[in-house]
């Protein structure tokens, strides 16, 4: 290896730009962990096969309870923002996400554009003895040589991070994506189904943080100042005084970074609705050019569908829904206005008269989870050439007889999706499941199946659909319930 490696300009900064963006990776990773802080290895998700779990709840055999029951709400000491923040914790994630790859890419041109690659990739098979006598010497509690400027123990970790961890958590990452999954349904299998993919992306998670444990261990074992010295001036053999330099401008890195950390968490939790509006602009665009566009292609077996699905959300309450349910939805209209040339009015019959589609798809829950179903209904493209919309309708706005159970007064439950998602070859109205009515518990009378989506912008207890030209003047005008008061995202493609 060359003797004039050193650390350039190039590699210091991007090692700092790392230790930045894996931060906010870790703790808006433990926030969304928190929304299902179960890990299995099969897709159905049964309450009691998870591998692990992270929360001392335990869901009662004898109540009713949903999958918000589940949540672990955890501290802001250990999550981003924390406090049951899943909707900001996931723009965190994202934006985190965005910065870690480009900071990836640019630490990638450095090796490739120079010498540096001999400091992470092998030339040698002489590097697996050398780095077994490494290993057995630092069991010894002793230090073996200094390499060049890695042994061969450090050069294979460093490798294993970057061109096995590292891709690792890229490709299981994109594996929880629905609109991926549904796109190319084989992907996830890859890695044992789109589960087993978040449980590897969590041994990812800690791998990462051991990797950075050991990491520091061994720069301190080493000499930390010397170490300092290196990875932040560049300096080799340095003076006490470029130490001293090196030293304060750690202190002062790790100062900021502290900041950072704090000012994003107070930010998120005084002021939410502000940093969604921010990190909305930088996440959202990503997605409706890159996953958004993606249609499902799911064709499930009958014999993959999950025996006993996780419900999610309680039925509404209130009289008028009870009355329709006592009589099966016996003279309600389902309602289409809006900037449509015909307005429609159909009763359930009318729609279950119409040409009916199948599918069996995967469902997949922002909190984490998932399940197979079967699902019957009308596909919404039919309905569409049937009421005709007119050329300024770009979205479409559902209306739900939900009630909300969290807090009075926090108005209907809605959701918009784009006019283009409604035209997907498997978006439909479902008043089917696994070949029986539509249970109350999974939106009788109706619910919407956007199978490249996650599950919250599936609407249930669907009572109407209306065309618009914009949502600004729809509930606080983000697009969904959920994106105007827990602060999602409009867009759910991953």
């Amino acid at each position: 290896m060359e003797a004039d490696l050193g650390f350039p300009l190039g590699i210091r900064l991007t090692h700092a730009f790392n230790i930045v963006f894996l931060t906010l990776l870790i703790r808006s990773g433990v926030e969304i962990l928190g929304g299902h802080p179960m890990l299995y290895f099969n897709d159905d998700c049964r309450p009691g096969s998870e591998w692990i779990r992270f929360t001392s709840k335990r869901m009662f055999r004898d109540r009713r309870w949903t999958a918000e029951d589940e949540k672990q709400p955890y501290t802001s000491w250990v999550a981003l923002p924390g406090h049951d923040n899943l909707g900001l914790g996931r723009f965190w994630h994202f934006v985190a996400v965005a910065g870690w790859l480009l900071t990836g890419v640019a630490y990638l041109l450095v090796l490739v554009t120079s010498k540096q690659w001999q400091r992470l990739v092998p030339t040698s098979w002489e590097v697996f003895p050398q780095a077994s006598d490494a290993a057995l010497t630092y069991l010894r509690l002793e230090l073996p040589p200094v390499g060049d400027p890695y042994n061969a123990l450090q050069q294979l970790t460093y490798f294993g991070v970057v061109f096995v961890l590292t891709p690792l958590q890229i490709l299981t990452g994109l594996a929880m994506s629905p609109a991926l999954e549904g796109r190319f349904p084989w992907y996830p299998r890859l890695f044992g189904g789109r589960q087993a993919a978040r449980s590897l992306h969590f041994l990812g998670l800690v791998a990462f943080v051991a990797f950075t444990v050991h990491h520091v261990a061994l720069v301190i074992a080493h000499g930390l100042l010397d170490g300092l010295a290196a990875i932040v001036i560049g300096a080799e053999a340095p003076t006490v005084a470029q130490q001293a330099v090196a030293v304060a401008i750690t202190l002062a890195f790790m100062a900021a970074l502290v900041a950072l950390h704090v000012w994003a968490t107070r930010r998120s939790l005084l002021e939410p609705r502000a940093m969604q509006d921010a990190l909305q602009r930088l996440v959202d665009p990503l997605q409706a050019h890159l996953l958004q566009p993606l249609t499902s292609r799911q064709r499930y077996r009958p014999q993959d569908i999950t025996a006993d699905p996780r419900p999610n959300g309680r039925p509404p309450r209130h009289d008028a829904y009870l009355e329709l349910v006592e009589r099966c939805f016996d003279g309600w209209r389902f309602e289409v206005g809006g900037l449509v040339e015909h307005p429609l009015s159909l009763t359930l019959d009318e729609l279950r008269a119409l040409p009916p589609q199948h599918q069996v798809t995967k469902h997949k829950c922002i909190q984490g989870w998932s399940y197979v179903a079967a699902w019957q209904g009308l596909p919404l493209t039919a309905l569409l050439k049937r009421c005709r919309p007119t050329s300024e309708a770009r979205y479409i706005l559902f209306r739900t007889f939900d009630d909300k159970w969290e807090e009075p007064g926090h108005g209907e439950y809605y959701s918009v999706i784009d006019l283009e998602l409604a035209r997907a070859p498997q978006t439909l109205l479902a008043y089917g499941m696994n070949d029986q009515p539509l249970p109350t518990a999974f939106g009788a009378p109706l619910r919407l199946r956007l199978e490249s989506q996650l599950g919250y912008k599936m609407v249930k207890w669907v009572r109407s659909m209306e065309l618009i030209a914009s949502y600004e003047d729809v509930g606080a005008g983000y697009g969904g319930w959920r994106a105007d008061l827990l602060h999602y995202s409009r867009l759910a493609p991953i």
